[in-house]
């Protein structure tokens, strides 16, 4: 296992990395094995080392990890910088979700929606945006209901031009 591990260059690890990956082979190798195949165990041993080592050495040289491990703290200081200097997400301003006011207004935004989807929905519209919003499919809603699928459609499209019609009401979305 030492021997395959040697000839091969594992960017960003060491030997012993390699050696870790061929122990790995070589255990999926003990898992693995069937005599009954017509196959000594040491060729599937060997061929299931040079296998995980490659896997490792081909997914350490993808770079498919590096925007991870390149990363820029905003909770800490860069290096080199006073204790005083404020870190990166003291400086960006933060967003106003666990402003009181900001909080007052949603939940009231919330309830004159509650309350006006509750009058000016159908039973039907209601129904359907219910198990909607429960995460069914068009499909299940229809079943569920006796429908077929466009007329789920059409009552969700007639919800959506409700809501939208009493948010334009109260000036939410600008």
């Amino acid at each position: 296992m030492r021997l395959k591990a040697s000839s091969y260059f594992l960017v960003g690890g060491d030997n012993e990395d390699l050696h870790q990956e061929g122990l790995v082979g070589l255990y999926k190798a003990i898992r693995d094995f069937r005599p009954d195949r017509e196959s000594s165990f040491r060729n599937f041993a060997e061929l299931c080392i040079t296998r995980q080592i490659i896997t490792a050495v081909k997914t350490a040289t993808r770079n498919k990890h590096t925007p991870l491990n390149g990363y820029v703290s905003f909770s800490s200081t860069p290096a080199g910088a006073s204790e005083n200097e404020p870190s990166l997400d003291e400086m960006i301003p933060g967003s106003t979700v666990h402003d009181p006011v900001n909080q007052v207004i949603s939940s009231e935004e919330l309830r004159s929606l509650v309350a006006c989807l509750s009058t000016v929905l159908s039973d039907l519209e209601s129904r359907v945006l219910s198990l909607y919003l429960d995460g069914h499919s068009y499909t299940d809603i229809g079943e569920r209901l006796g429908c077929d699928c466009k007329t789920v459609d059409n009552a969700l499209q007639r919800v959506k031009r409700k809501v939208g019609a009493h948010l334009n009401s109260r000036a939410v979305l600008n």
